[in-house]
């Protein structure tokens, strides 16, 4: 009788799976600057002759390619005096899993690698956070990280809506259901098969709730050490695409998807603890406010003294910043409060388990990116030892004198190129690469005549 293969597998498993039928093929995938899986599929019959442990080879372009997988100038790794050449897919074999909502299909993502010296790619964003992660080790210190992410559902296919011009939307619900369990039964069809696949896949699922506006939801993935945090996210996300696209249904995670609507957050919870994982060390029982641990109020001091330099990490596109409104459940304040869901910086949790949760990412995060700052800026803090700031009372919407998001991405490119701290955490290539990015996304923005343009000053202007 032959085995049957669930969650997360070891090489022999996965071999031994291959010989019996039961995987046909493996997906290798490396995370792009925007937060997606790319990659190749490998046969079985290849895996099995011999091709399995090395990994397979990919252009370089994809790491420094916009969202529509053009060649923009600008890159120093990449271009077209270089040849876009080949780097080298290295799997990290602890991220191998079966996936079950496709048939017989094994996945592993892969670190960016050079394939002549074995170093990894350093602009690769799985490389960024392991740079912020080893720097954390150094220190002591063993980040443990979880993501919320808010979504809308669809009741069409991305190919309708492509067709239909993204101007005609059929939520999947009729009206603000937010915590209503109406909300779950109306889409449990296809939350259902999310969750239990989710879980089948060895990505641990706490929830899914309906959210604040008609057809939006939010899924929470359990909490781990950051990369394995990191990777969940992704493979989430991009899974839970594939699956509504089974179901003839579409889900995005756009961070404001139309200017009516409530936007989708992608919210972070961090904590450190001592290298053996044991020890929260953002909790001191003598410790006041809160019991928060010196070593917190100085990583939480930093992440609000740096979180404008960082802001293209925790929205890193034009259409990020749209979802920053009062009165909005997004916040504009890097302010922190105890469980003032108005805050930008929230304190949640008690003793094991209190944690720093940040409300200013959306879901259209890179979470490698996203993590990376908020570690990096974090550390800063630690070893600066800047001071916390006084804790904000009440609506954190009407605060004055505070640091305030960025208002547009252009704001946010000014901030990132002034930056000490950017260069510091990320070191000067990196910080070059993903300012870059943002350079082509806001010129590719600011190419376009919309259709809000036609309609105000075609007549009237």
């Amino acid at each position: 009788m032959a085995e049957s293969y669930t969650g997360l597998l070891t090489v022999d498993e996965l071999e031994r799976a291959m010989r019996q039928g039961a995987v046909d093929n493996l997906m290798i995938a490396i995370i792009d600057m925007q937060g997606r899986l790319m990659g190749k599929r490998l046969t079985a019959d290849y895996c099995l002759r011999g091709g399995l442990r090395k990994g397979t080879h990919f252009c370089t372009y994809l790491l420094g390619t916009d969202m529509g997988m053009n060649t923009p100038s600008g890159y120093s790794l990449m271009n077209w005096e270089s040849g876009y050449g080949d780097w080298l897919a290295k799997p990290d074999w602890s991220t191998l899993r079966v996936i079950p909502w496709q048939e017989k299909t094994a996945l592993v993502l892969a670190d960016a690698v050079d394939e002549k010296t074995g170093e990894l790619i350093p602009i690769a964003p799985r490389s960024v956070l392991k740079r912020q992660l080893q720097k954390a080790a150094e220190s002591g210190f063993r980040p443990y990280m979880a993501s919320e992410l808010e979504f809308y559902l669809f009741r069409q296919t991305y190919e309708e809506i492509h067709h239909q011009g993204y101007e005609r939307f059929q939520p999947a619900g009729h009206y603000n259901e937010d915590y209503n369990l109406l909300q779950g039964t109306r889409n449990e069809k296809i939350f259902r098969k999310i969750r239990n696949h989710m879980v089948q896949a060895g990505i641990p699922i706490e929830s899914s709730k309906g959210e604040a506006y008609t057809g939006q939801h939010e899924i929470n993935v359990l909490y781990d050490e950051a990369l394995v945090s990191a990777d969940r996210h992704v493979i989430f996300k991009h899974g839970a695409k594939e699956i509504c696209m089974q179901e003839d249904y579409a889900i995005t995670f756009m961070a404001k998807p139309h200017h009516q609507w409530t936007g989708s957050s992608g919210h972070l919870h961090v904590s450190l603890r001592d290298l053996d994982g044991k020890h929260n060390l953002f909790y001191d029982p003598e410790a006041q406010p809160y019991g928060m641990s010196m070593i917190m109020q100085h990583f939480l001091a930093g992440v609000i003294a740096y979180v404008r330099d960082f802001s293209l990490f925790y929205a890193p596109t034009v259409n990020s910043y749209k979802r920053y409104a009062p009165d909005s459940w997004a916040p504009v304040h890097a302010v922190w409060s105890h469980d003032n869901r108005t805050s930008g910086l929230r304190i949640v949790g008690e003793e094991k388990s209190l944690r720093i949760e940040s409300r200013i990412p959306g879901a259209d995060i890179n979470p490698y990116l996203a993590y990376s700052a908020m570690i990096g800026s974090g550390l800063l803090g630690i070893q600066q030892k800047l001071p916390l700031p006084e804790e904000w009372k009440g609506n954190a919407y009407s605060a004055r004198g505070v640091p305030r998001v960025p208002y547009s991405l252009y704001e946010a490119m000014a901030l990132w190129k002034e930056s000490d701290a950017v260069r510091e955490v990320l070191g000067e290539q990196a910080a070059e690469h993903y300012w870059n990015t943002a350079r082509v996304e806001q010129q590719a923005f600011q190419s376009v005549v919309t259709s809000w343009e036609r309609a105000r000053y075609f007549e009237q202007g």
